[in-house]
């Protein structure tokens, strides 16, 4: 699909995985909107991607609706249409279940799940109006795989990978498609910028460095060429997913010796 002229929009694109898939669709020609929660961020990164005479740079909250409507009618009124939404901003909470600040889920949940279908829900009539778009939900190898002390984060990436799912089938003659893409560890700030509660253990493999957000952004954009339902990036995670489906405790067991090596 030739994105010359397509209208994306990019929420969570100051830093990070945001930035990187919208600077690799502006420089395939698409029109860009960027937002974030943070004005003075998100217009850095519109410099920083170039092509400013194809850019917007919006404040958008996603946590609240109306701030969407206002993002969703200024991009119409600037260009008229909207191709693809794709739905990045998010944070993590690293913490156990046990000990976790209850405030803290509820905002991560406002943000990364309920900011996301609030997203879906003003955007999906404007595509329908036009005859098509799609929509992208950035989520997670831990929406397939739950990760301990990172656990309700991991819960609103499950939650994000049904919705995303189930929408793209009730939207199936619409035109709209929906693509769910799901990263392993990604080389970004992400980590450093997730709230650390009271119980933090580090649950990965030590010699895991993960993927840059480059090569996530490239896997979503192939995944917007060939219309696919769902993008596991590294393909290395696929095995590890299917192994977790089969053998849970099996690789549950691994990660209480993870964590007994974690700081």
């Amino acid at each position: 699909m030739e994105l010359a002229g397509k209208v994306v929009v990019v929420t969570g694109a100051s830093m990070g995985i945001g930035e990187a898939i919208a600077k690799l669709f502006v420089d395939h020609g698409a029109n860009l909107v960027l937002l974030s929660r943070d004005a003075s961020r998100v217009e850095a990164a519109r410099g920083r991607i170039g092509h400013t005479e194809r850019t917007l740079a919006l404040f958008c909250d996603i946590r609240h609706r109306e701030e969407i409507d206002r993002v969703l009618n200024l991009t119409l009124h600037h260009f008229d249409r909207i191709d693809v939404w794709v739905n990045s901003a998010g944070f993590g909470l690293r913490d156990s279940v046990a000990q976790m600040d209850m405030a803290v889920c509820h905002d991560m949940f406002e943000t990364n799940f309920f900011g996301t279908i609030a997203a879906m829900q003003g955007v999906i009539p404007v595509m329908k109006q036009q005859g098509g778009g799609m929509i992208i939900n950035i989520s997670s190898v831990a929406g397939h795989i739950p990760v301990p002390f990172s656990a309700a984060y991991s819960a609103t990436k499950f939650a994000m990978n049904a919705i995303g799912k189930a929408a793209g089938v009730e939207l199936k003659d619409t035109g709209i498609h929906v693509m769910t893409v799901c990263p392993g560890y990604v080389r970004t700030d992400f980590a450093a910028n997730a709230v650390k509660g009271r119980d933090v253990k580090t649950v990965r493999p030590l010699a895991s460095r993960g993927i840059d957000a480059q090569r996530v952004a490239r896997a979503v954009f192939e995944g917007y060429r060939k219309q696919k339902r769902e993008v596991v990036v590294p393909w290395t995670m696929h095995p590890v997913i299917k192994l977790y489906q089969l053998f849970p405790g099996l690789v549950e067991w691994g990660m209480v010796k993870l964590g007994q090596r974690a700081e």
